[in-house]
């Protein structure tokens, strides 16, 4: 059972162009990157809405499948879908760890004092800068594991994302994408692919684990906020993609780095 802290004001005061607007700032850093902003929204969600952590991570994770299922049939159009079905050995591998850690991390969301939950957010905030940099500014070679070493390995991987995935409620794919890449030496767009046939069932799984408890009742008491923000998300995300190439990474990555890192320091001095 969760604690009273770590629940949210069930009904946000803001009006819905100021969700809406918010949703969409995040879809569009999340577009010009590839990914779906989730990692950004989540501060957001606390400082700006007034959502506690727990109930903050929920809507996040809500948000995040909206997002997700809406860019599936994108980049399965980008990356032929033959291409990727021919990689599903990666995907069921990374899956065998990253649904047992989708389950675990959202057990131990709910169980945590809400000091405790902060503290674990901000440290992941650092982690997700760590990959953004890493993944965005260095070119990712290949572990050129074995069989014998590389399956265990995806398993533990996946196990791990799993878990800082529903902590935070996200998608994973900051980290999935490493992952595949280093792991398995797949190509960044295929690895994007792969890293949305892996998500989905995790954060399903996670939002089946959240059902449990009763900080889900936030959802109930948020549709109107929730699908307002989700729609500015997708829409946010479809202009950031047009935005691609228009801000170099070498100056957007280490500029949203800082904003994570920024509400890492925040979210460390939550009281």
């Amino acid at each position: 059972m969760t604690t009273d802290q770590n629940l949210a004001p069930l009904r946000s005061s803001h009006s819905p162009l100021v969700v809406f607007g918010a949703g969409a700032a995040i879809g569009v850093l999340g577009g010009m990157i590839g990914l779906g902003g989730a990692e950004f929204r989540l501060p957001l969600l606390m400082g700006l809405f007034g959502f506690a952590a727990l109930s903050a991570v929920i809507l996040n994770k809500a948000m995040s499948l909206v997002v997700v299922l809406v860019a599936l049939p994108a980049r399965l159009a980008a990356v032929p879908a033959a291409e990727v079905a021919a990689r599903w050995p990666v995907a069921i591998n990374l899956l065998a760890g990253s649904l047992l850690g989708a389950w675990a991390g959202a057990s131990w969301a709910v169980r945590m004092r809400s000091a405790s939950l902060y503290k674990v957010l901000a440290a992941l905030m650092v982690l997700m800068a760590a990959a953004l940099l890493v993944t965005h500014t260095t070119t990712l070679g290949t572990l050129d594991l074995p069989l014998w070493a590389q399956v265990p390995c995806g398993v533990v991987a996946g196990f791990g994302i799993g878990v800082v995935a529903a902590i935070m409620g996200v998608a994973g794919g900051e980290l999935l994408i490493p992952t595949i890449v280093l792991l398995f030496g797949e190509g960044i767009k295929t690895a994007g692919s792969l890293s949305l046939l892996v998500s989905l069932p995790t954060m399903l799984v996670a939002f089946a684990r959240y059902s449990r408890d009763g900080s889900f009742a936030v959802l109930g008491a948020s549709v109107r906020f929730t699908v307002i923000m989700a729609a500015g998300s997708v829409g946010g995300a479809v202009l950031g993609g047009l935005l691609l190439d228009v801000f170099p990474d070498v100056v957007l990555i280490p500029v949203l780095a800082v904003i994570l890192l920024a509400s890492a320091v925040k979210l460390a001095r939550h009281n």
